[in-house]
């Protein structure tokens, strides 16, 4: 039609030639502004459009000299007018990948339109019209710069036509090439990446392709049919059951024999079957490499006719190379859907020789792995986990990873197998090879969104994960760190990882979260048991902040809840220390002697974190940073005014509190202070009234207010019942001596003695000095009653059965519920009889780590022999497990190998175990990550007792 608008343009008079030209050049500034293609381009080609149209509006063509030179130059700027509106309306209307792959034509022609559409402009007979100089300036210097317009590639067009140059000359068409050429064609051509949209581009590429071949237009229609055959390779092109489709109707045609290579597939220099066929200029075809190493070496001749040939000629034979592909294909898919039968033998050897076959396949091409998806591979390779074999398991872990890598449909059908991810788990107990490959494998499926509740709910799964965290092999650590980094997306496997004792993910949720997210970060901190370096690393790396924030929330459940973390936090001195110079003790001090606090609760846990406070205050670094608690004589009175408005248990912490800071660098000051308030007076009624612990403590602080020599404000007070209670104390030493001997009479091995000790009335005395004597006196009670306590199951009389006459008429008795017969004190030497039970438990939480390995050697005699399942009953209804799991934490290895054989006696009785599973799970994390493999050996079981590890694992 354009070629026929042309050639009636010479019949057409010069006034009608001239509007003709203006409105094509309209239409095409129109169409222009609709371009999303090259629309930079486009736009500054339409600007001098429509500034031709501007000037030839204004030229006087009636009063022309020369109408005929007029009329020529008309219609050669129609003819170039007419090629670039069609130009344009090619742009706007043309495929946008067929755009994005021709961009250079498209520059190319932009430029030259433009040089035509000048040149014909510098022919219209300016001189033979009446016009001003001014608008013969306009047309020159318009001319001018058309033709000085760059329309330059961009570098994004050029990277990608690289990209499909390179693609298509290699015909690399694996899938994820595939999804990474459409992905980036989509972005540049401003398509979403969603399947719909892609699908309607590619329909409309391959209506490009048949226009092509229609109008006879062979390498442009070869180029968009190679490009086809790429991007029908990506996942949002082509779907999965398509996919399957033709390969299960492509299989099925092949029959189930390999093909011999054709000879024509070998180099005649190499023998070896081409990868890269290329032809000389004597038509021969060799390998590129061997063919170049020929050349390299001197020869000029062809090595098989050895005629003179052009070494810088080297043609890439396609043809060849595409059937030597085509053979290769069709021999790898008969072998995959063979060795699937051969993996479901029992002879291990077979198996392992059919695994490297199929990893040798996978690592050769990407569409290797997804002919594996279409032969069901996944269940058979996942069952094959289950293997004793460690180098089956290893090669499928390695398979399943190339699997997984690039594709969510194969990493959710690993994990829909059933046992799946509980097995991959397993594989990271063992050893460091086989570990590292599991987390690689799991690495690649936690990049999937959806597995990532899956894959932290796999029991004992993110312990292993934080374990290998302190891995000696560099790469299996930095691979379970960026693991774990993926998992804590979700908020619950952050709760996990914590428990586990990694709390990176957690502190970052507290610093960065929404207001919800900070409140369940500081309820699971509040929940779970930390280690002092952890809680060091809380307090460093800024935990203090954001508790304090949520402290001003009016909710009083999450003041206790924060208040329990600062309580957690502030047991280490050095945290103490810090937290008292992040401002921490005025909202507390403002909380306890708020109006509105009405919970006794929050006030304990108030009034103990200010003790632990206090105490840091102790510490040398408070000395030499000058750190104080409280700075004035009010903060002092108002604090120590508490003492008697409370209860006993936070009784007891103010005067711990105020012991510390007795010693403390301001310690002179507090005990000013205290003087000065009259604290003497309260502190002696607490010594003659109050209950043992908070006596014990007043004495002390009294002691502490007599240190300056200044006895004015206390001597006043002093009564007899005090004076009694400090003569008490002289006693301490002969006791602790007598007490040292008196353990070499109690022995078991020797029942005789042991029955003179009881019947001197010793085991009662022993049982008070548990509860009031010294450390000492307290360590070696205890170790005297742990060997009387040896032999309690020997000598406790077995309880008759009574007839059944008499079992009508008399009631039945009931023995002792830890020996299971009838004991008494002095006969069988019993610590329940002797009622030692409960100040043993006591002791379990002193501060002296003898006296706590000497109540636990005491106690872990109910556990003996016979008696044990009902001596852990025994013990658990004396609240003796929570401080038995607290000594796992003592940096005592001794102690802690003592307490986790105990615990693991204990945790045998099951509603136990499943009491305080919570609570022991993290003290053990914690110790299966020491260097000591005793105690990791007995925290593994423990854990796997819990049922937090596989009762299989051997990682420990």
């Amino acid at each position: 039609m354009a070629a026929e608008l042309l050639v009636n343009a010479s019949f057409v008079p010069q006034s009608e030639l001239l509007s003709q030209i203006v409105l094509n050049i309209f239409d095409a500034v129109k169409v222009a502004n609709e371009v999303v293609i090259h629309k930079e381009h486009v736009n500054k080609f339409s600007i001098h459009l429509g500034k031709i149209a501007s000037i030839l509006k204004s030229l006087p063509i009636e009063d022309i000299h020369n109408p005929e030179s007029l009329k020529n130059a008309l219609d050669v700027l129609n003819q170039a007018i007419m090629v670039a509106k069609q130009l344009v309306f090619d742009c706007n209307c043309r495929s946008k990948v067929y755009l994005l792959i021709n961009s250079r034509r498209i520059v190319a022609c932009l430029k030259c339109c433009g040089e035509d559409i000048s040149r014909a402009m510098s022919l219209i007979p300016l001189s033979s019209l009446d016009i001003n100089s001014g608008l013969q300036a306009r047309v020159s210097e318009l001319c001018h710069n058309i033709l000085e317009t760059e329309y330059q590639k961009a570098a994004l067009d050029e990277e990608i036509l690289e990209k499909v140059e390179k693609a298509i000359q290699e015909r690399n068409f694996d899938r994820l090439h595939a999804n990474q050429l459409l992905s980036s064609i989509a972005n540049a051509i401003g398509v979403p990446m969603e399947s719909d949209a892609l699908k309607k581009e590619f329909q409309e590429l391959t209506c490009e392709m048949e226009r092509a071949r229609s109008r006879k237009d062979v390498v442009e229609a070869l180029h968009m049919e190679q490009l086809i055959a790429v991007l029908e390779k990506a996942d949002l092109i082509t779907s999965v059951q398509e996919k399957e489709n033709r390969y299960i109707e492509k299989r099925n045609s092949l029959g189930r024999t390999p093909l011999e290579p054709l000879h024509s597939f070998y180099c005649p220099i190499s023998g070896d079957i081409m990868v890269d066929p290329v032809e000389t200029s004597t038509g021969k075809t060799f390998e590129r490499s061997a063919i170049e190493r020929w050349f390299a070496q001197g020869n000029t001749q062809c090595p098989l006719t050895m005629l003179p040939v052009d070494t810088k000629i080297l043609r890439p034979n396609k043809t060849l190379r595409q059937s030597i592909q085509e053979w290769k294909d069709r021999n790898t898919i008969i072998t995959i859907s063979t060795i699937k039968s051969q993996l479901q033998t029992n002879e291990d050897e077979e198996v392992l020789e059919s695994l490297k076959k199929l990893q040798d396949l996978c690592l050769e091409r990407e569409v290797h792995l997804e002919w594996l998806k279409m032969e069901n591979y996944i269940a058979v390779l996942v069952g094959l986990l289950g293997s004793r074999n460690r180098e089956i398991r290893k090669h499928v872990l390695l398979i399943l990873s190339l699997l997984a890598k690039d594709n969510t449909d194969n990493k959710e059908g690993i994990a829909k197998v059933d046992g799946a991810l509980r097995s991959i788990v397993h594989s990271l107990a063992r050893q460091i090879e086989e570990s590292k490959l599991a987390l690689k494998l799991l690495l690649e499926l936690s990049r999937n969104n959806m597995l990532l509740e899956l894959i932290g709910n796999i029991q004992g799964g993110i312990l292993l994960m934080v374990t290998m965290l302190n891995s000696d092999e560099v790469e299996a650590a930095e691979i379970a760190h960026e693991l774990l980094a993926n998992l804590s997306f979700l908020d619950q496997n952050v709760i996990e990882m914590a428990k586990a004792n990694y709390l990176k993910p957690l502190l970052l949720n507290l610093l960065t979260g929404s207001e919800n997210m900070k409140i369940l970060m500081a309820e699971t901190m509040s929940e779970i048991e930390l280690t002092d370096q952890n809680k060091l690393y809380l307090v460093k790396d800024g935990a203090v902040r954001p508790l304090l924030q949520l402290l001003l929330k009016n909710d009083v459940e999450i003041k206790k809840v924060v208040v329990k973390c600062l309580l957690k936090l502030s047991s280490l001195s050095e945290n103490g220390l810090l937290m008292i110079k992040k401002g921490v003790t005025r909202p507390l001090l403002e909380l306890l002697y708020s109006h509105s606090l009405q919970s006794p609760a929050l006030q304990e846990l108030i009034v103990a974190t200010i003790m632990h406070l206090a105490l840091s205050t102790t510490h040398q670094q408070a000395e030499e940073e000058r750190v104080s608690l409280l700075d004035s004589e009010e903060e002092v009175y108002k604090f120590f005014s508490l003492v008697s408005l409370t209860e006993v248990n936070v009784q007891s912490m103010i005067l711990k509190a105020f012991q510390a800071l007795c010693q403390s660098l301001s310690g002179f000051t507090i005990r000013m202070w205290l003087r000065q308030i009259s604290a003497a007076k309260v502190l002696i009624q607490l010594v003659e009234l109050n209950t043992q612990t908070v006596r014990v403590n007043a004495l002390k602080l009294c002691y502490c207010l007599t240190e300056d020599g200044d006895y004015r404000n206390i001597s006043s007070h002093i009564t007899e019942r005090f004076i009694k209670h400090k003569h008490a104390s002289h006693r301490k030493q002969v006791t602790e001596n007598s007490l040292q001997a008196l353990c070499r009479f109690t022995v078991s091995a020797n029942q005789e003695w042991q029955e003179r000790v009881a019947e001197a009335g010793m085991i009662p005395v022993l049982v008070q000095l548990l509860v009031s004597g010294t450390p000492l006196s307290k360590q070696n009670s205890a170790i005297s009653i742990k060997q009387l306590s040896e032999s309690s199951f020997s000598l406790s009389k077995p309880i008759k059965k009574p007839s059944v006459f008499k079992r009508c008429f008399t009631p039945q008795q009931l023995g002792c519920p830890a020996h299971l017969g009838t004991c008494m004190i002095e006969s069988s030497f019993c610590i329940l009889q002797a009622k030692a039970l409960e100040p043993l438990v006591r002791m379990l939480s002193d501060q002296d780590v003898g006296t706590c390995e000497a109540s636990l050697d005491a106690l872990m005699t109910l556990l003996d022999g016979q008696t044990a399942h009902s001596g852990s009953k025994v013990l658990a209804d004396a609240n003796a497990v929570e401080p038995m799991i607290k000594l796992l934490s003592v940096s005592a290895s001794r102690l802690q190998e003592k307490t986790l054989i105990a615990l693991g006696q204990i945790f045998q009785v099951d509603e136990v175990r499943n009491k305080y599973k919570a609570m022991a799970t993290m003290p053990l994390v914690d110790i299966t990550q020491s260097k000591e493999n005793r105690l990791k050996s007995l925290a593994a079981k423990g854990l796997a007792q819990l049922g937090v590890l596989d009762k299989q694992s051997s990682y420990f």
